[in-house]
């Protein structure tokens, strides 16, 4: 699967309230390249996690046009890239659909359809 361009995670360029949510694992990264709610999150904060999703989903459509690709395969290969670069105590989401959290010393999941 092709490298994409990924920008910094979406906790480094954010306001405060969502980078918290995201260091204490009610915010995460999903398997198909979006962020989702975890845990508990305020309105604000799901209002920012659904304003990153609106801008990831446009970008992932740009470069499925280019790349004469599905967005859907766009998204999933950035979702990988998104969870390897996961930090202990940061929750995502893989294609089973269940929420976990990177435990202390434990390496990011690198599931099948990253590889």
């Amino acid at each position: 699967m092709a490298a994409l361009l990924v920008t910094a995670p979406a906790a480094a360029q954010t306001p405060a309230s969502l980078a918290a949510a995201v260091r204490s694992g009610d915010v995460g990264e999903r398997y198909d390249g979006y962020m989702g709610i975890a845990g508990s999150a305020s309105p604000e904060v799901r209002r920012q996690v659904s304003a990153i999703n609106l801008q990831r989903r446009s970008l992932y459509f740009q470069l499925a046009a280019t790349r004469r690709v599905n967005a859907q395969v766009v998204g999933i290969a950035t979702g990988c890239q998104l969870i390897a670069g996961l930090r202990a105590g940061q929750s995502y989401m893989l294609g089973d659909g269940a929420w976990h959290r990177l435990a202390a010393g434990q390496t990011p999941p690198s599931p099948d359809y990253c590889r």
